[in-house]
Order: C-alpha cells, then structure tokens, then sequence
C-alpha cells in the first residue's frame, strides 16, 4: 500500500500498517466500554448519595465517548483493510513464505540426459553414501552430550544414564572439561553403541574458537572417527559470529583458501589437539589397518570439514561427513576440491547449509525489493504467512516476488526503491542507481564437498493434522542453496533429531525398494 501523505509530504507508513494496532485498540475501548457499562448497571440504583448524579453523569458521558471512539476505529479499520484497486493489481505474499524452488544457475534446472549404466553407478553410491551417513550420523548427534539424548528420550533418556552420571571411570579414558562429565559418556555410551574401551579421547572443554569432541575406533566400519560438536553455547555462537574470510594453512594444491574465519581457528585448535597431543597416534597404534573418518553436525560440520582438509596430506584416505554444515564455508577452488573426500547432507529447506554473509545481503536485498512493489495489505500477507507457519499447506498456488510477467510498472508502490535505504549500507558498491541492484563486496564461500539432498515433496501439516511427509534424496549442485528459503521449517529441518528420523526412514525404504522399479528419484515416508 502507499505511504500516508500528511502535511504535505509522503510518510514511511502506510494505511495498512492501522490494521492490527486499530485492532488492539479496539479490542482494549470494547472492554473498557463493557466494564463501565457493568458497573454502571450495577450501581445505578445507589446513586442517589450526594454527588451521585456527577458521577453517573459522568459514567454515561464516557460511555458516549467511547463510543464514538470504538465507531471511528472501526471506521480506520475498515478504510485500512482495503485493497488498493488499480489496472496493475500484484499479489505479492513476499519471499517470507517462499516455497522452495531449486535455484539454479540461469533460473532454469539442469536437463541431462540419462545414460542406464550411470545412472545406476550414481544411485549405487547415493544408497552406499547414505548408509554411511546414517551410521556416521549417530557419532555426530552423541558429540552433543547429554542434553541432546534427554531431549530425543524425554521418558526414558534420564533413567538410562542416570547410573553413568554417578559413576567415575575417568581411568577408562581420556575425559577433558565440562560439567556432568559422565553423564556425558554415559549417553554416548548410548547413542553410538560402542564400549569403553572403543573411545580414545572425550573432551568436553568449550571456549570461543575451542568445540568439543571425540575420538573413537569404529570397529563396524573399521575406522577411527573424531566427532566434533555444534552449537550448542554462547561460546559456540561466537565462533559462528567470527564470519570475516581468512586463508587456510593447509597443504593442498588449491590456490584460492578463504576461509571462515571462526571455523578455521575452531578446526585448527582440533588440529592441534590431535596432533600435538598424539590422539591420533594413539588410536592408528591401536588399529593401524582402520581409515580416518571426521564427522560433524551444524557448526561441528564445517570445522569436520576444514579438520578433514588439514588432514589429508597426512591422512589421503580420510573421509568427512558433514550433516547441515554452513554454506558460507569457504573458497569455490575450496569446494571443488573437496569433493572426492566430503559429503554432506542437507535436510528439506535448512537454513544453515544456505546461510552466508553474502546470502544474507541478498534476502535484505530480496525483501527491500518485495517491499517497494507490493501493493497488498500487510494484515493479509502476516495472516496467510502465520496460517502457512502454524498449519503448513502447500503454497505453489501463490505468486512471489513479482515472479513471470507480471513485473509491471506499479502506480503506487508503498515507498520508491531509494527511499527504503536512507543510510545506505556500507557493504554494498553502488555501481546503479538502485542499492537494491548492486552487488556485496563480500567474497562469496561455498559448503563443503557433494551434498546429498533429502527433499520434502508434497504439503503436511505442522502439527500432524495432515499426511506424513514425503522425501526424495538425491545429489544436489551446491547452487541450489544459493538463497534463503523461509518456511515453518526453516529451524526444525536443521535440529539433529529431526535430521536422524529422516535418515532413519530413508535408509530403510530405499533397502525396502531395491527391488523395485527403477526410478530417477526414490520417495519415501518420514513421520
């Protein structure tokens, strides 16, 4: 809707913004009106004290008057809801409940053409990568230690290691910083379902660019795994903040290493850790024949990431598993060649795997832009986005961002491109005349090797209400995470409880379907 235009100058609100504060207001005068009105017929009959009649006189004065108020809010109301009517009518419902739309290079998916005998080698290795995602999953969800146990086990979780919590057997194994230390153990004890005497190394210290982890000998998969945490404390939140670019000590061929700065030094104190403190020494000694495998979820995945990097001129074998790591990790040389050692793998509409300083710079950018063209009434789009939050549904069927041809010259936009930006951003290079068009100086990162996708396919409910979900998995092109897609499940989608069920369905339906048909993508059932 347009700015209001009061005393001769057009103002940054606009009529539509009246709606939900002339709503409280009006809800708030209808009260009030009720209460003096029940107060008034409860007292009438005891107003014949002196200076009775002034205060019923009073009472009934102000019930007129608010009256009058709750008539002229109404009315406020009522202009404000309209729509406003003209030639170029958008319906803009705005990139906050955006349904997703694999972005791609060019606007358009990329079409080739199926050969059999390829086919079949790449849905092999998505079934073999998926497998071992599933399993490595379990390392990466127990490096939260306890709280994330007792949250996935509410009932049960306490009472299982609620004997660990008690016990000492800090002579079992190497066990470093913290609070609750056993408790700790005790539901990794659970989670992975190893022995004592499989873990080389716990640690649990915690500071700012310092996770936690651990290191333990695999013996089903015949490797040695080191675990590193995500976020999970303030500290760990100060290394997600630290997200200037610095270029990565590591021995490889690639030119171009920048990297996020935060979670270089937060892989680089675990470089450390295992290497100067001889964990790794100690578990090849114990099992020489086993290869190295470094997992991580959220943050904990890109410092696997970078960790797996800085090892591999001393470890070629290495393997890394990076579940929802962060898109603004580092270089494009960087991601291209971690491709022939890390995976990583991406839930539904995530939004750290498509978090980058740059990418924020353009949703600020999107929304600026969705904001100067809409001419729909604000109380509409929060509503429809509120009723798509709590009950989901499916919202192909609305248009966004001004999407196709409609891109049409508004007659009233609610305010002019340049006027959104009034202190504009130092971050950008206005090269146009429009901030909105210009480009961020920030140097674009990438995530971390090939990413595995699982993909909702299809409307459910929020709560249940409404069918399971379907997902696909297949291999994605890190440009398909290249923007921020917001939805009701931008933060569920990211949880590592979540991220388990999900795997837990898809490994076993996929086993279920081997004999099946051949398809391009296999779809399956998550509760």
């Amino acid at each position: 809707m347009p700015g209001m235009v009061l005393f001769g100058r057009r103002w940054a609100i606009a009529s539509d913004d009246l709606v939900f504060p002339g709503f409280f207001e009006l809800v708030v005068r209808v009260l009030w009106w009720i209460g003096i009105l029940t107060l008034y017929l409860m007292h009438r009959g005891k107003l014949d004290c002196a200076g009775g009649a002034l205060l019923s006189s009073y009472l009934i004065v102000l019930m007129i008057l608010l009256a009058v108020v709750i008539c002229t809010v109404s009315a406020i109301m009522c202009v404000s809801m309209r729509e406003l009517c003209s030639h170029h009518h958008h319906q803009v419902y705005t990139i906050f409940f955006t349904p997703e739309r694999n972005p791609v290079p060019g606007g358009t998916q990329w079409l080739t053409p199926v050969i059999p005998a390829l086919w079949e080698a790449e849905e092999a290795d998505l079934d073999a990568e998926l497998e071992n995602c599933h399993h490595y999953m379990q390392f990466a969800a127990a490096a939260y230690g306890w709280p994330l146990y007792i949250y996935r086990n509410p009932l049960t979780g306490l009472c299982r290691i609620g004997g660990d919590c008690c016990r000492s057997r800090t002579t079992d194994y190497d066990l470093v910083g913290g609070d609750q230390l056993n408790c700790h153990f005790g539901s990794i004890l659970h989670t992975t379902g190893l022995q004592y005497r499989d873990f080389i190394h716990v640690s649990f210290h915690d500071k700012v660019y310092e996770l936690p982890f651990l290191v333990a000998l695999d013996h089903r998969k015949e490797s040695v795994v080191v675990a590193v945490r995500g976020t999970m404390s303030l500290q760990d939140v100060l290394t997600d903040l630290s997200a200037e670019s610095e270029v990565l000590d590591v021995e490889c061929e690639v030119q171009d290493r920048l990297a996020h700065k935060g979670i270089s030094q937060a892989a680089r104190y675990v470089y450390q850790r295992l290497i100067n403190d001889g964990i790794l020494s100690q578990a090849f000694s114990i099992a020489p024949e086993y290869r190295l495998v470094i997992v991580g979820h959220s943050l904990g995945g890109g410092a696997a990431a970078l960790l797996a990097t800085m090892l591999r001129a001393a470890y070629p074998q290495v393997r890394c598993y990076a579940f929802s790591p962060p898109r603004g990790l580092w270089s494009k040389a960087l991601q291209e060649y971690s491709q022939s050692f890390i995976v990583s793998l991406v839930l539904g509409k995530d939004v750290i795997p498509r978090l980058s300083v740059t990418n924020l710079e353009d949703l600020k950018r999107r929304i600026l832009r969705v904001v100067a063209h809409c001419n729909k009434p604000k109380y509409k789009i929060l509503l429809h986005g509120l009723w798509y939050e709590l009950f989901g549904g499916n919202p192909n069927n609305l248009p966004t961002e001004l999407d196709g041809g409609d891109q049409e010259v508004l007659t009233q936009p609610l305010l002019g491109e340049q006027s959104l930006l009034t202190r504009w951003s130092p971050a950008y290079s206005f090269s146009s005349d429009s901030p909105l068009d210009s480009s961020p100086k920030y140097p674009p990162l990438y995530p971390p090797g090939r990413i595995i996708h699982l993909q909702e396919e299809g409307a459910s409910g929020r709560f249940g209400c409404c069918s399971a979900a379907h997902y696909s998995a297949k291999w994605s092109h890190e440009a398909e995470f290249s923007k921020i897609l917001i939805g009701p499940k931008m933060l569920t989608d990211h949880m590592p409880d979540i991220l388990m069920r999900a795997l837990d369905s898809v490994v076993s339906d996929r086993a279920a379907c081997v004999s099946c048909p051949a398809q391009g993508v296999s779809s399956v059932d998550v509760a």
